[in-house]
C-alpha cells in the first residue's frame, strides 16, 4: 500500500516509491521488466527531455499508440514537466487523429512505429508540431524513444507541481459530433486515494506489494491508464498487454500471476466464452473491476462461476476520473437480488443525486438524471466552456448524462443513456433493461436494443442480436422469451440477426450506427 502521508500529486507518489521500493518490480511488458527506480530514474529524463525541447508547463503531448509500459514513463515524466498527457484511440481515421492534434495544440507527438504511415499523412496538417519520437524502431526517419529518453539526464527536473495543474488530457470516445478534451487535474486523481482522509480502506481497495495488476483496457481510456494509475499509486506491480487479447490475457493469469485487473463487460464475455476458460488456475486473482457498460445479469453470473473471485462493479466516466460508485463483493450473489443489477453505492467522498430536467432531487425510486459532486470531477472541456457549463453547475454538481434512480439505502440504478432512451406511445424504454431481458436467452452472444420509426406509436423497440455459435432461433422466439421477463411494451417488436455489433475501442455499441438506417431520410433521429 501507499505510504503514510498525504501526497498532492501523480509524481509524489512516484519518488517516494523510487527512494523506499526502488528494486521492486513496477513494470512488466513483452518481457522487458523496470523497477522502480529504473522508472523514477526514467521519468526524470523523459521530463527533463521535454523541457530541453521548449514544452513548457501546460504544453499538450500528444501520444499515438497501444498500451507499454513506455506510455507510463512518458505519462509520469510529462507530469514532472507540468505537461499534460493527450493520448489519442490509435483507432481512430487520420483525419480524426489530426482533429485530436490540432485541437490540443500539442507541439509533441510520440507515436507507435505501427502507425507511422499515418502520422506521415497528418504532419502536413500539424504546423505547430516541432518534436516527434517513434516509440519502437530506427528505421522510419524519426529518432527512437529509448534513444531520445536515454540522452537526457536522470536527475530531477526544476519543475514545482500545483495539485490543480491539469495532468492529462482524455478525448470523450466522439459517437456524436468531435470529441471534447476532458481536463483532469492531479487532484482529481489523488484525492479519492487519500487513505484515512473518507474513512477507513475497504478490502476490495488493499493493495500489497505482492499484487500484479493487469492493464489490458486501451490507455486513451480513463480505464486504461486510470486503472495502471491506480496500480502504480499502491505500488503493485503493473503487467501491461499491448492490447486487449482474450487469449492473452489467459496466458497472463497462468504467467504473471496476475491477481487484479479492470474489464468493460465486453471483455468478460470474450475471455469466459474461451474455450480455455475454464481450463485455467484463477487462484491468485482476488478481484476482477469491471465497468464503462451494462452488463446482462447472465454473463455476469457465469463469470462469478468460471472465476471465482470478488467481483467490483465500478461506474463513473472520464468527466469523474473513472469510478464514483462501488458494488462491492459482498453485494455480488447468484439469489437473484436486485441489488445485483445496481452499480453500488457512492465512494466514500463522493455524492451523488438523481435530479429533474431542472436540477431538482428526485425522491427514491424515481429516474432521473444522475448527477455527482467530488474533488474528482473534472476541470472542464479544453477551450469548450460553455460545454463544460452545461455538464457542471457553479458549485460542481456534475451532469453524467445517464438516467438511473437510487433506492432508499443510497444504491444507484443505471436505466440507460438518457440521449438512448426510446419513448414509445410516451413510454419511456431504457435499451438496457431490454437487452438484459433479451441475453437471457440460450441462443444469444451479444445484443443490442434500439428505438425505429413507428407511424402509430413514435418509436418501437427493436433488437439487433448476434446468435451464440451453432445456435438457432428465430425473430418470434427472441420476442416471447423477453415478453415473459419484461412488461409487454418494453418487449422487442422486431429482431435483426447479425454476424456482430459494432463497437468502440472501449467496448461500447455504437448505437447511432445501427440507428442510421432506419433514420435516414428524417430531420431528427426521434420520431
Amino acid at each position: 500500500m501507499a505510504e503514510s502521508g498525504a501526497v498532492r500529486t501523480i509524481p509524489e507518489i512516484v519518488d517516494r516509491h523510487g527512494a523506499t521500493r526502488g528494486e521492486r518490480l513496477a513494470y512488466r511488458f513483452e518481457g522487458r521488466e523496470t523497477t522502480y527506480a529504473q522508472f523514477q530514474r526514467n521519468t526524470n529524463r523523459v521530463a527533463n527531455g521535454l523541457m530541453a525541447a521548449g514544452l513548457s508547463p501546460g504544453s499538450r503531448l500528444a501520444y499515438y499508440g497501444k498500451n507499454s509500459d513506455h506510455y507510463f514513463e512518458l505519462l509520469i515524466g510529462a507530469m514532472k514537466a507540468g505537461v499534460v498527457m493527450t493520448p489519442i484511440n490509435w483507432r481512430l481515421a487520420p483525419p480524426e487523429v489530426a482533429y485530436i492534434i490540432k485541437d490540443a495544440e500539442a507541439p509533441a507527438l510520440f507515436f507507435g512505429a505501427e502507425f507511422a504511415a499515418t502520422v506521415r499523412q497528418v504532419l502536413p496538417r500539424l504546423p505547430l508540431l516541432h518534436l516527434v519520437v517513434i516509440m519502437e524502431g530506427q528505421d522510419q526517419g524519426w529518432t527512437d524513444y529509448e534513444t531520445w529518453r536515454d540522452a537526457q539526464a536522470d536527475t530531477a527536473p526544476a519543475s514545482a507541481i500545483d495539485a490543480d495543474a491539469v495532468a492529462m488530457q482524455l478525448y470523450t470516445s466522439g459517437t456524436t459530433g468531435n470529441p471534447k478534451g476532458t481536463m483532469l487535474t492531479h487532484r482529481n486523481f489523488v484525492d479519492l486515494r487519500d487513505e484515512g482522509k473518507y474513512g477507513p480502506t475497504p478490502d476490495w481497495n488493499q493493495w500489497s506489494e505482492d499484487d500484479a495488476a493487469l492493464v489490458a483496457m486501451p490507455v486513451f481510456h480513463i480505464g486504461g491508464s486510470g486503472w495502471g494509475l491506480f496500480a502504480l499509486f499502491y505500488g503493485a506491480l503493473s503487467v501491461v498487454a499491448r492490447e486487449f487479447d482474450p487469449t492473452a490475457v489467459l496466458d497472463y493469469f497462468e504467467r504473471d500471476r496476475i491477481s487484479k485487473l479492470f474489464l468493460v463487460p465486453a471483455a468478460m464475455q470474450f475471455i469466459v466464452r474461451h474455450p480455455r476458460a475454464r481450463q485455467v488456475d484463477y487462484s491468485r486473482l482476488k478481484y476482477i473491476m469491471y465497468g464503462a457498460s451494462p452488463i446482462p445479469a447472465d454473463l455476469l453470473r457465469e463469470c462469478i462461476e468460471v472465476f471465482k473471485c470478488g467481483f467490483v462493479q465500478v461506474y463513473g466516466m472520464t468527466e469523474t476520473t473513472g469510478t464514483i460508485t462501488v458494488l462491492s463483493p459482498e453485494d455480488h450473489t447468484l439469489d437473484g437480488a436486485p441489488r445485483m443489477r445496481s452499480a453500488g453505492k457512492a465512494l466514500p467522498g463522493v455524492e451523488v443525486a438523481i435530479v429533474d430536467a431542472e436540477g431538482r432531487r428526485l425522491p427514491a425510486g424515481q429516474v432521473g438524471e444522475i448527477a455527482t459532486r467530488s474533488q474528482a470531477n473534472m476541470a472542464g472541456y479544453w477551450h469548450l466552456p460553455e460545454a463544460a457549463a452545461r455538464t457542471m453547475s457553479p458549485d460542481n454538481w456534475l451532469r453524467t448524462g445517464d438516467a438511473g434512480y437510487m433506492d432508499a439505502d443510497g444504491y444507484v440504478y443505471i436505466q440507460d443513456r438518457i440521449k438512448d432512451m426510446i419513448i414509445s406511445g410516451g413510454e419511456n424504454i431504457y435499451p438496457a433493461e431490454v437487452e438484459n431481458a433479451v441475453f437471457g436467452h440460450p441462443a444469444v452472444a451479444e445484443v443490442a436494443v434500439i428505438g425505429v420509426p413507428d407511424e402509430t406509436w413514435g418509436e418501437s423497440v427493436k433488437a439487433i442480436v448476434v446468435l451464440k455459435k451453432d445456435a438457432e432461433a428465430s425473430p418470434a422466439d427472441i420476442i416471447a422469451w423477453t415478453r415473459q421477463r419484461i412488461a409487454a411494451f418494453k418487449t422487442p417488436k422486431s429482431v435483426e440477426f447479425v454476424a456482430a455489433l459494432p463497437r468502440n475501442a472501449t467496448g461500447k455499441i455504437l448505437r447511432r450506427q445501427l440507428r442510421e438506417p432506419y433514420w435516414q431520410g428524417r430531420e431528427r433521429g426521434v420520431n
